[in-house]
C-alpha cells in the first residue's frame, strides 16, 4: 500500500517596510509603548531588524509574515501608527552578515 503524507506548512514571506513619519509635539509620549511592541516582535523573530533615522524622519523595518495584509496588522497595533506613511515591498532576497557563520579565529 502507497501511503502519502501531507505536512501543512506556513509559507513566510519576508518583507521590507518603509516608513516616513511625523514629528508632532506629542509624538513622543506614545514612543516607550510602541518600543515595547517591537521588541517584542524582535524577541518573537517577527521583526528582523528595525532601524530609524530622526535626520530624515523615516525609518525601515525588515518583518517576517505570511501576507502584506499580515505586515498592514502588524503594523496598525503600533502606537506610532497614527503618524506614518508607509509601503510595503516583498524581498526576493534579504541577506546579510548576521546570517553568516563566524569567523575562525586561530589561537
Amino acid at each position: 500500500m502507497d501511503e502519502k503524507y501531507y505536512r501543512l506548512e506556513i509559507v513566510t514571506k519576508t518583507f521590507l517596510v518603509s516608513i516616513k513619519f511625523k514629528f508632532p509635539d506629542d509624538f513622543m509620549k506614545y514612543v516607550p509603548e510602541h518600543r515595547t511592541y517591537i521588541n517584542m516582535l524582535i524577541n518573537t523573530n517577527v521583526i528582523e531588524s528595525y532601524a530609524v533615522s530622526m535626520e530624515t524622519k523615516r525609518s525601515w523595518i525588515i518583518i517576517n509574515a505570511e501576507t502584506k495584509d499580515e505586515v498592514e496588522k502588524i503594523l496598525f497595533k503600533s502606537t506610532l501608527y497614527q503618524f506614518w506613511t508607509y509601503e510595503i515591498d516583498e524581498l526576493f532576497v534579504y541577506d546579510s552578515q548576521n546570517f553568516r557563520l563566524p569567523k575562525l579565529e586561530l589561537n
